[in-house]
């Protein structure tokens, strides 16, 4: 489906047929959308693909889904909260910038690696649980995230990279591991 076929609907039921919600902006811009049910048939979420639905609020997204692309959900400000399905090993660059009624996150323990600037900006975001199989957080990860609270780094992070928690203001309590050798600058 291209964006322009769908930029009225509310709501948007995907059919078994699809296997790949492909880069270069499914539902890119689709400013009316506002929740969307991804069938089992769908393994991956490409690039781009909901970047910018401002009224999306709800996503579910099946255990079949192991990859989900760099800026996928970027810019969708009314989404308040998402559930990364088991299976998922990475969260790709600024998949999540800008969600900024983000207020809960699951990570499953499938995923290993959390890439730069992945939430950045998601200025409701109060807490995350980082699950122990995470062993890197790229930079600018949390950068911005102004109501985050808390947070646990993972035992097996060995480097808290820069700009990661750069203006959390909010931010009164995080627990380092031993396992960190390295806090860079503007950390």
């Amino acid at each position: 489906a291209t964006n322009t076929l769908i930029k009225g609907c509310k709501t948007t039921i995907i059919p078994k047929s699809v296997t790949e919600i492909e880069e270069k902006n499914a539902f890119r811009g689709c400013t009316s959308l506002e929740s969307i049910t991804i069938p089992e048939s769908v393994t991956k979420i490409g690039d781009n693909a909901f970047e910018g639905c401002t009224s999306l609020k709800s996503v579910i997204i099946p255990e079949s889904v192991t990859e989900i692309g760099r800026w996928a959900f970027k810019g969708c400000t009314s989404l308040e909260s998402i559930v990364i399905p088991q299976g998922v090993t990475t969260i790709e660059q600024r998949t999540f910038e800008g969600c900024t009624s983000l207020k809960s996150i699951t990570i499953p323990e499938s995923v290993t690696e959390i890439k730069g600037n992945a939430f950045r900006k998601c200025t409701s975001l109060e807490s995350i649980t980082i699950p122990e199989s995470v062993t890197r957080i790229e930079e600018g990860t949390f950068k911005g995230c102004t109501s985050l609270e808390s947070i646990v780094i993972p035992q097996g992070v060995t480097k808290i990279e820069q700009r990661t928690f750069e203006g959390c203001t909010s931010l009164k309590s995080i627990t380092i591991p031993e396992s960190v050798t390295v806090i860079d600058k503007q950390a």
